[in-house]
């Protein structure tokens, strides 16, 4: 049987051009391709005096991965994007062409935003940090408003739970190591429902996936200067601190002065509830689950076994084991305070 052709393998710089033009759009036939497994994202340059190309020298088209998220979830993800930027807060959201931010061409759902360049924002500077937290807090402000009503959230079941029995039923793991694993995770997730139930923690409108990669940095003297957020991709509800934890890093001495310049920032704009930090543990460990369903429910995409060569091995399973057994033992640790 011939090996099944991923979708994205039609996504030629025709098809792209093609995508361009339905939307009206004319291109000078400059493309880049720019870094994301998730979806497929190309920077676009426009043709002088064509819609769009006096305000944009050159856009962002995000072809959607098939079948992850509908379009009415996706939609609700534009309109977070369109209420943070009418707050002023620093996100780039995809821009409004005939009236709509999501089209489709060829069988892909797609959106058009525009360039913003920047780099990666210094973690180890308490002011970057605390500027970070009051962007945050300002997010969290307009997440706080109302609830997505069709968009997930970061939660045990979604996160860890649902991940670990879909691992198991497709039978992802080596026989040799799938027992030990299923024990370690299931010991994990038992430890990380009962902090979640203990803590009773309010859900809010989230970035979700708030890591260095989604915060660009400009210079504070340029216009619009310091940080803004980018890849409103997974956006979901959870706990706030969800949109802190990732910005830890290092040992336990300096993830917590990081935190400090965190919440430092974010409570000159909003309170923060301090028993959230009981969750960054549990909250790691079902990103560490969750992270390895993603990875196995997208090998048929080539750019997965070329960015994870050692997924699925033994040694990787082993490593997970290995992981989760620690952090059984960090989320029965008193937590970072703030």
């Amino acid at each position: 049987m011939p090996e099944e052709i991923h979708p994205f393998a039609t996504l030629t710089p025709d098809f792209v051009l093609d995508a361009l033009d339905h939307l009206g759009l004319t291109g000078d036939g400059r493309l880049m391709a720019l870094n994301s497994y998730e979806n497929r994202v190309y920077l676009a340059h426009l043709e002088p005096g064509t819609p769009l190309a006096d305000e944009h020298r050159a856009v962002v088209l995000k072809f959607y991965r098939p079948g992850r998220w509908s379009a009415e979830q996706i939609e609700e993800e534009h309109a977070f994007a369109a209420e943070l930027m009418e707050a002023e807060v620093p996100v780039v959201g995809p821009i409004s062409i005939s009236g709509r931010t999501l089209h489709a061409h060829g069988g892909f759902l797609l959106s058009v935003s525009p360039r913003r360049g920047g780099r990666s924002p210094e973690l180890g500077d308490g002011e970057t940090l605390e500027w970070i937290g009051r962007f945050l807090a300002r997010l969290h402000q307009v997440g706080a408003r109302a609830p997505f009503k069709s968009r997930p959230a970061v939660d045990v079941a979604s996160y860890g739970v649902q991940p670990r029995e879909w691992l198991l039923a497709e039978q992802q793991l080596p026989l040799e190591v799938e027992r030990a694993w299923a024990d370690v995770s299931q010991q994990a997730l038992d430890v990380a429902s009962g902090v979640f139930a203990q803590e009773q923690v309010k859900a809010l409108r989230l970035h979700a996936d708030c890591h260095v990669g989604n915060i660009l940095w400009t210079p504070a003297e340029e216009p619009g200067g310091g940080p803004h957020f980018v890849d409103l991709d997974d956006c979901r509800s959870g706990p706030a601190i969800q949109d802190l934890w990732m910005l830890l890093s290092g040992e336990r001495a300096e993830r917590q002065q990081q935190l400090g310049a965190l919440i430092d920032g974010y409570e000159q704009m909003r309170e923060f509830d301090r028993r959230e930090l009981a969750l960054i543990e549990p909250l790691r460990t079902l990103r560490l689950i969750h992270y390895s369903a993603w990875i196995a429910r997208r090998w048929q995409d080539p750019a997965f076994p070329a960015a994870f060569s050692g997924f699925g091995t033994p040694d990787y399973w082993r490593g997970q084991i290995h992981t989760l057994t620690e952090q059984i033992e960090a989320m029965e640790m008193p937590p970072l305070v703030a």
